[in-house]
């Protein structure tokens, strides 16, 4: 992702509100999914407050691993254009196969109707094209980052 005199600006405003973070902090930067209307969607329900956590394949953490989460890591959320929406840190990444992850986890997502069996059907959807695309495979025992954060700004 492009850092933008518009991203820069957001940035250094979050900055001015934290003493403890220096011009020298790095971060990252980018939004959710693969397409604009899921990229709106997943911010709109992380500005809210719904959405608290977020899953990728680590997989395509691999091949795109500017985008792979950082512990402690500041990211700063854009739309599908680069626009600015909000900061959020994470707070704690765990590896688990696709099988494994758990309700708390596809609550805490805060996608569809919060439920396990909801969030199975669209990350099975989102990570088998996501593989296609990337020239890999993906099955039950994939692993899938899940990672928890707290959104800092605004």
């Amino acid at each position: 992702m492009i850092f933008t005199d518009e991203v820069k600006h957001f940035w250094n405003e979050f900055r001015m509100t934290r003493s403890d973070i220096s011009a020298q902090t790095q971060y990252q930067t980018w939004y959710f999914g693969n397409t604009r209307e899921m990229a709106s969607e997943l911010a709109e329900l992380v500005l809210s407050d719904l959405k608290t956590a977020t899953a990728s394949s680590v997989a395509a953490d691999a091949i795109e691993p500017e985008k792979a989460p950082i512990t402690d890591g500041y990211s700063l959320v854009t739309d599908f254009e680069g626009r600015p929406l909000c900061i959020i840190q994470t707070k704690e990444i765990r590896y688990i196969p696709f099988n494994e992850v758990d309700a708390k986890f596809a609550f805490d997502e805060g996608e569809d109707d919060r439920s396990l069996e909801s969030w199975r059907a669209s990350h099975w959807q989102y990570f088998t094209r996501e593989a296609e695309q990337h020239g890999f495979e993906f099955d039950e025992q994939s692993l899938v980052c899940c990672e928890r954060f707290r959104r800092l700004f605004p």
